[in-house]
């Protein structure tokens, strides 16, 4: 197993939401801008997409940054096998919304850790099962109005008002949801050589 417990992490995203989850851990990191393309492949499944841009965006960092170790991850919500990404505009999240209104959609999160110096290089996918209520066009109307989730994946935040558009979340990892699996993303670095639960230094 390569020792990588004293090289830079960072993280291959400029997501506030995986900021702020990769913040949790305590460890110090730093943000880069992957820059990649997330078009989906023809006939490409979401769960496959999800696992191919997280990797996609660990490897584009670890370019410039070879030896470092660089966290990547992507979500991609899945409606019966039609991939929903970001919405970007108020029209589009409303489709979506709609889309999903009484159904259950698989949020597929994938995370990578690479390190290019040392060849390391892994990838898990988190899978999160979310039921929506039969919403009614003013209900999803009035949730866009309030909270304008139009950078997230499924046009919802389950951490903030967009938990009331729910019936029920399954999942083995809680923070899948929110962008970035926390369980995964530590059993990743773990296994990469990065220290979790380091005892602070003693002040002089």
């Amino acid at each position: 197993m390569p020792d990588l417990s004293n090289r830079k992490l960072i993280l291959g995203s400029t997501s506030a939401y995986r900021c702020e989850l990769l913040s949790r851990l305590n460890i110090p990191f730093s943000v880069e801008s992957p820059h990649v393309d997330e078009t989906p492949l023809s006939g490409e499944r979401p769960a496959d997409l999800a696992r191919r841009l997280a990797l996609a965006k660990a490897h584009a960092v670890a370019q410039r940054f070879p030896d470092c170790v660089v966290i990547g991850s992507d979500q991609v919500a899945d409606l019966n096998g039609l991939a929903l990404g970001k919405p970007g505009t108020h029209d589009r999240a409303t489709l979506q919304l709609r889309q999903m209104r009484g159904k259950t959609v698989i949020f597929q999160t994938a995370v990578a850790v690479v390190c290019l110096e040392t060849g390391f290089s892994a990838q898990s996918l988190a899978p999160v099962k979310v039921t929506f209520r039969p919403l009614d066009d003013a209900e999803i109307e009035n949730y866009l109005r309030i909270e304008q989730p139009y950078d997230c994946a499924g046009s919802a935040k389950s951490e903030g008002l967009g938990i009331t558009l729910l019936d029920a979340i399954e999942s083995d990892d809680p923070t899948a949801l929110v962008g970035l699996p926390l369980i995964r993303t530590s059993r990743l670095l773990r296994a990469a050589g990065i220290q979790l639960l380091v005892a602070p230094r003693a002040s002089t």
